[in-house]
């Protein structure tokens, strides 16, 4: 099925009456099917992954909330960035969403340290006003993935943080979550990471919010390698989880997919992962693979190559039904391992 939008570009849409759908530019000409009961693998061969029977949910997906994800190609160019993810935003708002993710570094992605700490803003700067002006445009939620905030100790400390920023439909800032984890590693066959060499780590978790789609977790990519943080924005309510990413293209194929399902799995969340793709400079490329998936684990939509969005609904009934039916937070034993991921104050 071929889907007109008013920005006169056409996108090849496939969709499942049951959860989602995922859009792609037209040059990419495979439509895959998105249902809850299908994983799609790296290489679009199907394979079956059926909830239980006695899960099914009987509420209309049309009235289920729609959320969008958003897969970019960031670059040192802030005001090309903004323009590229302002004109998926607004496809995502045509298209019904009430929540758009953008993934980290969505402002830039800069070729070394010193530039990064050029480049970057505090929050009340101009880049975070355009992103305000166009979450009211467009009366949808903007999950800002990882944003180069220079903080009130920018002065003293010349380090920025990896922030995380979250945005009504009124462009009011609603919550604002600093990376607590940074990425500091060398993999072989991958460019050294030293994110501490400009960015300092976030003192704290935020707890979940509220937003149209649900409770809404926020975290940063590399955090997904800590099940702690996932667990604790889980028992303070979280309902979905987000790692707006920019992993490597080693890491990427080995642990990407992996990870986010475990997530969904151990916290019974859907976990939206808006992630970086592609070449952004002659010393970084990015893994791709935008997803969102559900809390069953299984993949329920999927960017492909290159800048897009993928679409799926948040069936809460259907996350309330599987807590209820394995009801793992109950069945935790504190008493032998501790209180993993402590709940937040």
């Amino acid at each position: 099925m071929v889907l007109a939008v008013p920005s006169c570009r056409t996108y090849s849409l496939s969709r499942w009456p049951r959860l989602g759908f995922i859009i792609r530019p037209p040059h990419q000409f495979l439509s895959l099917l998105l249902c809850p009961g299908l994983r799609i693998p790296p290489l679009s061969v199907l394979s079956a992954q059926p909830r239980p029977r006695t899960m099914a949910v009987s509420s209309s997906s049309w009235e289920l909330p729609l959320v969008a994800v958003c897969q970019v190609t960031s670059t040192p160019d802030k005001q090309q960035n903004f323009k590229t993810c302002a004109e998926l935003v607004r496809e995502a708002a045509r298209l019904g969403a009430c929540l758009a993710f953008l993934p980290e570094a969505f402002d830039f992605i800069a070729r070394d340290p010193a530039e990064t700490l050029r480049l970057s803003e505090p929050l009340d700067g101009n880049l975070l006003g355009e992103y305000t002006q166009l979450a009211r445009e467009c009366g949808l939620w903007l999950s800002l993935g990882g944003f180069h905030e220079r903080g009130q100790d920018w002065e003293q400390t010349q380090k920025i943080y990896n922030c995380h920023v979250l945005l009504n439909s009124k462009g009011s800032v609603v919550a604002t979550y600093r990376k607590t984890h940074l990425c500091d590693v060398e993999i072989p066959g991958q460019e050294p990471m030293r994110e501490s060499n400009s960015t300092l780590p976030g003192p704290s978790l935020e707890s979940p919010v509220s937003t149209p789609a649900g409770k809404v977790g926020l975290a940063i990519c590399y955090d997904m390698r800590f099940p702690e943080l996932s667990l604790a924005l889980a028992q303070a309510g979280a309902e979905i989880l987000t790692y707006p990413s920019a992993f490597g293209s080693i890491t990427g194929p080995a642990h990407w997919e992996v990870l986010l399902r475990a997530r969904a799995i151990e916290t019974q969340c859907y976990v939206v992962a808006a992630a970086q793709y592609g070449c952004h400079h002659e010393k970084r490329a990015s893994y791709g693979h935008s997803m969102v998936v559900d809390p069953w684990g299984t993949v329920v939509a999927r960017c492909s190559e290159g800048p897009g969005l993928c679409l799926a609904r948040i069936d809460l009934n259907y996350l309330r039904q599987l807590r209820q039916h394995l009801p793992v937070f109950q069945h935790r034993r504190p008493d032998l391992y501790g209180n993993l991921g402590h709940p937040l104050s």
